[in-house]
């Protein structure tokens, strides 16, 4: 962006902010004592920047004094001597002002990283005690705005704006008091053109911003779609259908209307600038036509007229950044305000002061009348900011269904069904049937669900799709507390135990396994983070992964990718295997998801799962018959519910459920058993 002289570019800073206007912030005085205490660690050098600004703008009256006394007196007097003093001031002014903004800079740029060090600590401390209800619903670009954006314009606030208003007063007192004492009725004269001034930059200013933010939202849906369609996923979609001119031409819409509105702001920009230019000038003129007649007349000295003008150029632009300081403060503010929103979010999963420390646990697991639903209390969840210029505000990529969503009267007309022409096509409701019939849709994911599995002991979880097995999985390491009743370990309540010991207890390995972009061995010692080579090597043999890690040319250094997207699935299940053999928890859930794999994989997975369910109690959702057949208990769920519970053998002779399930989703594992034997 284009910027004036030294303070000229406070009107162009606050049109072009990219704050939402349309919060209309609001500075209470709460907020300010807040935003205070974080600048309190750095008050000292915070006073030695209020010195610096004062000397600073003192060394900056100077030199228009210096150029009357040259005029005035060295050159008319023939005084050598003078004439070098004043040249060596016109020299030295600007050194020593040069070597106390470097300074300056230094103590300010301390200042403002250290602000935002202390706020993106504070804010990522907090996000990361926050339940997973919270990430299930929040964004993850709001979260990194927040974090980024928010808190370097929170940093701004202490360091940049409150320091440019402070330096603009200085400048604007000191500046007049000079001109008053030299001119008053000049000083008058420089001043009243301040209103076209304001007047000119307020018209232009608001126009400048609308192009900027027509720009940033143009930009957003160019990146938006370069972000779908250049990443691994999205270009092979590309190719699989043969669109890549049609993407090509897409692109070439949206990079053209980028290029129209950045010719826009630029032309409107030379507008802006040549106009307030303008005014200065015209405000100069008639300092100068006025003051001219005046000297003719004897009233006062070229010098004084001389210094006059340059003291107009160093008072424009502090006086027309002052005019807009109120707008960039409180814009300023509004920063803070979206970071202390993160901060001040309540914890679902809070730990009480008085929670007891887990140790030595036997891995008794006890649900007592627990029921759970996914309700999302507003509370506990960010506010939707919009943000101009943003990829995560560009609803449809590529349909502009965006644009349509701004208004319920602009919303498209759904397309109705080729079916309903045909007389003989099923009905809607004969189409759903089967959907109802086996349909988990319900209020509360689990409901009254009350069961035991002793120390040891292999618990299986099996039931239809949605049925709320993995809820129940996710309950047990507390990623949510239940709405009702209570989850006992060892006989102790999980909301009375300490986080940090429930995780070292608890080992959890999920249907989609998530890998760290980095290296095999990094990913496995996040489980235990001391851990030796040997243990790294004794873990992963046991997952049946060792010797594919050894075949691979960077062994256990090896960069997985990201997601781990250099792996198969198997491969990627063995590591997270791996990692819980490493982490030795004493209570074991994981989801036994083996069914896109190939048998190979599927093998090599159960005889490690095999290994790291021995001696620990066990709770698994259940897709191999192999596991059932082994289990201690077997619980089946159906809409939230332990609907049946039992040995195999028990449940085969209730006919119920789980029978049902026996003749359908395990026919052909039973088919292979009985080839087998």
């Amino acid at each position: 962006m284009m910027r004036g002289g030294r303070g000229g570019g406070g009107g162009w800073n606050v049109y072009m902010h990219g704050g939402d206007d349309d919060q209309k912030p609001h500075v209470t005085w709460a907020l300010l004592k807040r935003v205070l205490a974080y600048a309190r660690p750095y008050t000292s050098g915070i006073a030695i920047l209020l010195l610096f600004i004062l000397v600073t703008t003192g060394l900056g009256l100077l030199t228009p004094l210096i150029f009357r006394d040259l005029i005035d007196h060295a050159l008319p007097d023939g005084d050598a001597n003078r004439l070098n003093i004043l040249a060596l001031g016109l020299v030295l002014i600007p050194i020593i002002s040069g070597l106390i903004r470097v300074v300056q800079r230094k103590i300010n740029a301390n200042i403002g990283e250290g602000v935002i060090y202390d706020l993106r600590v504070a804010l990522y401390t907090h996000l990361q005690r926050m339940s997973l209800r919270f990430f299930t619903n929040t964004k993850t670009g709001e979260l990194m705005s927040r974090l980024n954006n928010d808190v370097v314009g929170a940093q701004t606030a202490i360091s940049s704006t409150i320091v440019d208003i402070i330096t603009n007063i200085v400048t604007v007192i000191a500046t007049l008091a000079v001109m008053l004492t030299l001119e008053w009725r000049l000083t008058i004269i420089g001043v009243a053109v301040l209103p076209l001034f304001i007047l000119a930059a307020g018209r232009l200013g608001m126009k400048l911003r609308d192009i900027a933010r027509e720009q940033m939202d143009h930009n957003a849906r160019m990146n938006a779609m370069m972000n779908e369609t250049l990443n691994i996923s999205g270009a092979l979609l590309v190719k699989l259908f043969g669109r890549r001119d049609t993407e090509v031409n897409r692109f070439s819409e949206r990079a053209a209307k980028v290029r129209d509105t950045g010719i826009k702001q630029a032309v409107a920009g030379s507008q802006f600038f040549m106009l307030i230019s303008l005014v200065g000038v015209i405000g100069t003129a008639l300092v100068y036509w006025v003051g001219g007649h005046l000297v003719i007349e004897g009233a006062f000295s070229i010098g004084t007229i001389v210094a006059f003008g340059s003291y107009l150029s160093q008072l424009y632009g502090p006086m027309q950044s002052l005019t807009n300081a109120p707008v960039m403060f409180a814009q300023s503010m509004v920063s803070f305000e979206r970071v202390f929103e993160v901060i001040d979010l309540p914890l679902e999963i809070a730990e009480k002061p008085d929670a007891k420390p887990l140790a030595n646990i036997r891995g008794e697991l006890n649900f007592e009348n627990v029921s759970f639903n996914y309700a999302i209390d507003e509370s506990l969840l960010l506010t939707e900011v919009t943000r101009h210029g943003r990829m995560d505000n560009v609803r449809a990529v590529f349909s502009d269904a965006d644009k349509a969503l701004v208004s319920d009267e602009k919303k498209p007309t759904p397309v109705k069904s080729f079916f309903a022409k045909e007389p003989s096509a099923p009905t809607k409701e004969q189409i759903a049937e089967p959907e109802k019939k086996y349909s988990q849709a319900r209020e509360k994911a689990l409901e009254h669900v009350s069961f035991s599995i002793k120390p040891g002991q292999l618990a299986a979880l099996v039931g239809p799709s949605g049925a709320g097995k993995t809820t129940m999985t996710y309950l047990i390491p507390r990623l949510y507390d239940p709405t009702e009743g209570r989850i006992l370990l060892d006989g102790l309540d999980l909301r009375d135990v300490k986080l940090d010991s429930l995780a070292e207890q608890i080992g959890m390995v999920t249907q989609e396994t998530y890998l760290f972009h980095d290296t095999i061995r990094t990913n496995l010692v996040y489980a235990k983070l001391d851990a030796t080579q040997a243990e790294i090597e004794a873990a992963c043999k046991a997952a049946n992964i060792h010797n594919f890690i050894m075949e691979l040319s960077e062994g256990y250094d090896t960069i997985v990718g990201e997601r781990g997207y250099r792996l198969s699935g198997g491969e990627k299940q063995r590591l997270a295997i791996a990692r819980v053999i490493l982490k030795d928890p004493r209570v074991l859930v994981l989801d036994e998801a083996t069914s896109h794999l190939d048998s190979q994989s599927e093998a090599l997975i159960q005889d490690a799962l095999k290994t790291v369910m021995e001696g620990r109690t066990s709770l698994v959702i259940a897709h191999r018959l192999s596991t059932i057949l082994a289990a201690d208990l077997i619980l089946v769920m159906d809409r939230g519910q332990v609907v049946e519970r039992g040995t195999h053998q028990e449940l085969m002779a209730l006919g119920g459920l789980y029978a049902q399930l026996y003749e359908t989703q395990f026919s052909r594992e039973r088919e292979a058993i009985h080839l087998e034997a």
